[in-house]
């Protein structure tokens, strides 16, 4: 009995665990394949590489950013392949698996929760053409009616994924690594804490091994997938001491480890073993959500957000750890004006990411069970955002949509923050402000060359230049240097005529191949207040992406 488990990543560097968990969990069938692709391939392809297999059976990993697309490709599969059985499981599922029958008549068996158990006695039971009804976690129809198995117990621990051929088929893509399963938090918005906060912890010397394993497989990032990899803080001391101590030994020089961490639970024991990381090692991504004590209440978010905030800026200050903060706007009780003061606040702290996302109202999540009453109204197709709710109107909504493309483009980017430092000190505005009034005239402004980087900049000089206090010359000097710490060259429209550069330029350049042992080099001069030249220098900080630059 053939058998394809199929993943569909969002992009080509992903990877995916849960088809070779399964696949593992069923090494006694030994025609158990997987194909993984991505949902921008064309659907043809991918159904063409579906139908060469001739599968009996077809898994599919459904997730928020692939249901759409395997939900496109369901009759065509069906189709082509009449008699193949089709599963689907994973969290876009397993929390409505009635509905997902019941719209798909071309989908057999849904499987919710965990895999490992249910997918190796479903294959058994369809091999031995046997009853599925005792399959754990398994829905099904039968008799014109959808019926369900018995509740799917967790193994303590799953087996290991990481074969030779995941090793083989991992070509450099960020692998993903599992140490724990469960979230000890319910927050509202999110599938984590359905688990009934218990936390199952994977077996420690298993996880040290698999860190060394990833970590020389190729790639160049290995990101942790638990919860809340912190909440457990004298096994996060012990993980984080051992990734450190194998740097650039054990571990290969460039590879980086990515947590999702709660900000608030770190220690001063954790934090003083965090700052003594090799720059670049270790990147961290902390939800903060709000800092509306009423919302973090209404959404049964637990969190110490004093704590929070000083630890993310001793993170910041330290300077070796690259860390990313997370707010979501549509959270009840938050209206715009709370929202753009907890942007205030996160910004403030200066994390090298922010992410402003959108509230998605996800099966399954405590908040989209309430929707009606709480009077949300959001998207019936993935990702379900929020269009609006009692304390954020549509229009509302639209405006942190120009909010959120400038904060991209502006911070996220990492281009512009000498730039982004001199407008909001010269200007006075407030940073929200001035990312709102960036995305409000740019966002719909059609740009050349598919919105090139020299493009934008033009147009955002242009608008900076309309802004309070904003003097042209420094302006110009803070995008240029901008340019070159990032290595890129000066649009035209930055540059100015001067004899004396290129004299000067051969200078520099002497005098930083005896110093540098003759690296590339990009300079330019200054002209606000004193003229004088800076340059790029020496290697990218690993942290923030940027070369240093030098004056003279």
């Amino acid at each position: 009995m053939r058998t394809l488990l199929i993943s569909l990543n969002s992009k080509y560097v992903h990877s995916s665990l849960a088809v070779w968990y399964l696949k593992q969990s069923a090494a006694e069938f030994s025609d158990v394949t997987i194909l993984e692709g991505t949902v921008n391939q064309p659907a043809e392809d991918i159904v063409s590489n579906i139908v060469r297999r001739k599968p009996d059976v077809l898994a599919f990993s459904c997730y928020i950013w692939n249901i759409s697309f395997i939900r496109f490709l369901l009759p065509l599969i069906r189709e082509a392949l009449p008699s193949v059985r089709i599963v689907l499981g994973g969290p876009e599922v397993s929390c409505n698996p009635k509905e997902i029958l019941t719209e798909n008549p071309d989908v057999d068996f849904v499987i919710t929760g965990e895999g490992e158990v249910p997918f190796p006695l479903l294959l058994n039971a369809l091999h031995q053409n046997a009853d599925v009804s005792d399959v754990p976690g398994l829905f099904f129809r039968d008799r014109g009616g959808i019926r369900c198995g018995p509740p799917a117990p967790p193994l303590s621990e799953p087996p290991s994924p990481y074969s030779k051929e995941y090793m083989d088929a991992l070509g450099g893509r960020i692998a993903y690594l599992e140490t724990s399963r469960g979230c000890p938090f319910s927050c509202a918005f999110c599938l984590s804490g359905l688990s009934g906060r218990e936390v199952r912890f994977f077996d420690m010397d298993r996880a040290k091994a698999n860190i060394l394993l990833l970590a020389n497989s190729g790639c160049q990032t290995v990101k942790l997938v638990d919860r809340t990899f912190n909440c457990n803080p004298k096994r996060a001391f012990e993980l984080f001491d051992f990734i450190i101590q194998n740097a650039h030994s054990a571990i290969p020089a460039g590879v980086r480890f990515h947590f999702e961490v709660a900000a608030d639970l770190f220690d001063e024991q954790t934090l003083r073993l965090l700052f003594a990381a090799p720059p670049g090692l270790i990147q961290l991504e902390a939800g903060l959500q709000s800092f509306n004590p009423d919302t973090l209440k209404a959404v049964v978010r637990k969190t110490d957000i004093n704590k929070a905030e000083e630890n993310i800026r001793k993170i910041i200050y330290a300077g070796n750890i690259h860390l990313h903060a997370d707010l979501i706007a549509g959270l009840p009780k938050e209206d715009l004006a709370s929202f753009a003061s907890s942007f205030d606040r996160a910004f403030a702290l200066r994390p090298h990411m922010l992410q402003l996302g959108f509230l998605k109202m996800l099966h399954g999540s405590d908040l989209r069970r309430r929707a009606q009453e709480m009077e949300y109204r959001y998207s019936q197709k993935p990702p379900y955002e929020v269009k609006s709710n009692p304390w954020l109107s549509e229009g509302d909504m639209r405006l942190l949509r120009c909010a959120e493309y400038a904060l991209n483009k502006l911070y996220n980017s990492g281009r512009f923050s000498l730039t982004l430092a001199y407008l909001l000190e010269a200007s006075g505005i407030r940073p929200f402000g001035l990312f709102l009034g960036v995305g409000k005239t740019l966002l719909h402004i059609p740009l050349p060359e598919r919105r090139s980087l020299d493009a934008f900049t033009r147009q955002a000089y242009g608008y900076f230049l309309t802004l309070p206090g904003v003097g042209q010359k420094k302006l110009r000097d803070a995008l240029v240097c901008d340019r070159i710490a990032c290595g890129q060259k000066i649009p035209d429209f930055l540059k100015v005529s001067d004899p004396d550069f290129k004299k000067s330029f051969n200078q520099i350049r002497r005098t930083f191949f005896e110093e540098n042992g003759g690296e590339k080099i990009n300079a330019a001069f200054l002209y606000a207040g004193a003229k004088r030249a800076v340059f790029a220098y020496g290697k990218k900080n690993p942290v923030t992406g940027r070369f240093p630059l030098r004056f003279t």
